[in-house]
């Protein structure tokens, strides 16, 4: 399924990602992101050196929102669940019928699992697993929180606490760290910024100086980080075999948290193209537990 796109300079492999939406899904939560990353380049002047390529998976051939938007699936999600392994990175919308989801513990969940898992066993390969709004509940439900940190919607902080305190009780009595922030890195991949005030990703500490993060400057990771094989082992040290973790808030928080991922798997000069054509203000996040490759 890896795409490559040829240019003349050789070819550059094409980053993989699959939206996995369940019924009632947020518009907002998948349209804001996928506009994102449909419109980063790896060379912003040359439109032939596309990033990312978009996968959306669904229970059904046609998934409809909140709002009313029906979506068509490319994959339905059995599809999803043997490809997996073929995926850089995942994306998990929020929605108004997050609780459904919850009490059933139906898809997406398993295949947050299934996601996790691969790249516990596979350490070898640099994996994203992302959330928008309340998307992040299902991570929670899935027990891939415990001993990391997080956000979600604020008006889900209390829900997101108590399905955290019940994963850890069913696991392995690890904490979740939920935080009010706009995005929350864990795993992150990015040499130390000289100027931490002036790092492009993530603010150093919370606004009010309470809570302080490890601020990181991006690097080429994708190109870099697979190349390495040193960086192997000590992705595998990491809590989920290196896999970086991204939860965002509202709506608003998944645009930051997809111009976050452009500048860490692409460049950062990449991100920031997108918002002016956007004519978005890129707003920072936090993050914890980074690993240098």
């Amino acid at each position: 399924m890896s795409a490559i796109t040829e240019t003349p300079d050789g070819p550059i492999e094409v980053i993989q990602v699959l939206f996995a939406l369940h019924a009632g899904f947020g518009a907002q939560e998948l349209c804001g992101p996928l506009e994102i990353l449909s419109k980063a380049l790896h060379k912003i002047h040359d439109p032939s050196t596309k990033a990312f390529e978009i996968t959306i998976a669904a229970p059904s051939a046609g998934v409809t929102s909140s709002s009313g938007l029906t979506i068509k699936a490319d994959i339905d999600l059995s599809t999803a669940h043997e490809d997996l392994a073929e995926y850089d990175v995942l994306i998990i919308p929020g929605g108004s019928n997050i609780e459904t989801v919850l009490s059933s513990s139906s898809e997406p969940i398993p295949l947050i699992t299934a996601f996790a898992k691969l790249q516990i066993s596979d350490p070898s390969k640099e994996r994203t697993l992302m959330s928008i709004g309340t998307g992040s509940l299902l991570f929670a439900q899935a027990g891939i929180l415990q001993g990391l940190s997080a956000t979600t919607h604020p008006d889900f902080y209390t829900k997101m606490e108590i399905i955290c305190k019940e994963a850890a009780r069913k696991g392995e009595l690890e904490q979740t760290d939920v935080m009010e922030e706009n995005y929350v890195v864990n795993n992150a991949r990015f040499e130390l910024g000289e100027k931490l005030e002036e790092n492009p990703f993530v603010y150093s500490k919370r606004p009010d100086g309470r809570r302080k993060s490890i601020a990181r400057k991006g690097s080429n990771a994708w190109k870099e980080s697979v190349k390495r094989r040193e960086s192997n082992a000590r992705r595998a040290s990491l809590r989920l075999g290196g896999l970086r973790l991204i939860t965002s808030g509202g709506i608003t928080s998944g645009l930051d948290a997809s111009l976050y991922l452009v500048a860490a798997m692409v460049s950062h000069e990449s991100a920031q193209e997108v918002a002016r054509i956007m004519q978005y203000t890129w707003n920072k996040g936090v993050t914890v537990e980074g690993i240098d490759v």
